[in-house]
């Protein structure tokens, strides 16, 4: 009976070490650490400044008859229903080219790098003000992202490249688009790969800690990479389940007893 005692505490460890826990995925909970609300609203009020390979929706629009012709000449996407497709914008949309500008029709290339979209309205004002116009203050240009675009992959329902048409996501948003995050994704330590001027860098968050709210990296940003590791008892074979545990621990014990009784037999 001794001989049975190390494997007893081998399957009493496998199971009571295996099943994943509320703990392993319940999303924000209160760990004791103190979330500080001005700094999230801090957070919120960063405004993002276009990158290299961002595509911009640049729409001009008049009041005026006499400018609305030209007006025309400044609108190279094709909309349908007075709405534009992910593909309409990928096509007919302003990718900013590796020197941080974009070609604009008759008015050449603007300089877009690191300025955000109201910035980029106003200098697309100051050169139809420069060029073509004597006022402007009945041309309105609205200047947004063609979509806030990521990447998705690893323990989620739906890896991928996902496109979503809202100035402000955030990752637990982002996930759900993906289909959420597995039983067997690890939601403590999940990898966010942001792209800055000088290159990507790689970032780390907790999920399951309200602290995650006031960190910089809740709120996705475009070209954003969002990895999803397994976790380690997945790695190992074990079960999500209590009851998947138990077959799991039974066929392990199974195994290791026919083992014993062989070698004993001889």
């Amino acid at each position: 009976m001794k001989q049975f005692v190390w494997i007893y505490l081998l399957i009493f460890s496998l199971f009571f070490n295996s099943c994943i826990t509320n703990k392993d995925v319940v999303y924000l909970q209160d760990k004791g650490t103190t979330v500080d609300a001005s700094a999230q609203v801090q957070s919120l009020g960063t405004p993002y400044r276009v990158q290299v390979n961002d595509i911009l929706s640049v729409n001009i629009k008049s009041t005026d008859t006499e400018l609305k012709k030209l007006v025309e000449i400044f609108q190279p996407t094709e909309q349908s229903n007075g709405l534009i497709s992910t593909e309409g914008l990928y096509f007919n949309g302003f990718t900013v080219d590796l020197h941080g500008n974009i070609e604009f029709p008759i008015l050449d290339k603007i300089n877009v790098l690191g300025f955000t979209t109201d910035e980029i309205e106003e200098k697309v004002k100051q050169s139809l003000l420069d060029n073509y116009l004597k006022d402007v203050s009945k041309i309105f240009v609205t200047v947004k992202l063609a979509g806030l675009r990521y990447t998705v992959t690893g323990e989620v329902g739906s890896t991928g490249v996902i496109t979503i048409f809202q100035d402000r996501v955030n990752i637990i948003e982002a996930l759900a688009n993906a289909g959420d995050i597995k039983e067997t994704g690890d939601r403590k330590d999940v990898i966010v790969i942001r792209q800055y001027p000088d290159g990507q860098k790689i970032h780390h968050i907790n999920l399951t800690d309200r602290a995650a709210l006031k960190s910089p990296y809740y709120y996705i940003k475009p070209n954003d990479m969002i990895l999803v590791k397994p976790l380690k008892r997945k790695a190992l074979g074990a079960g999500q389940t209590a009851s998947q545990t138990i077959t799991t621990v039974a066929s392990v014990f199974s195994i290791l007893l026919s083992t014993y009784l062989l070698i004993q037999r001889n």
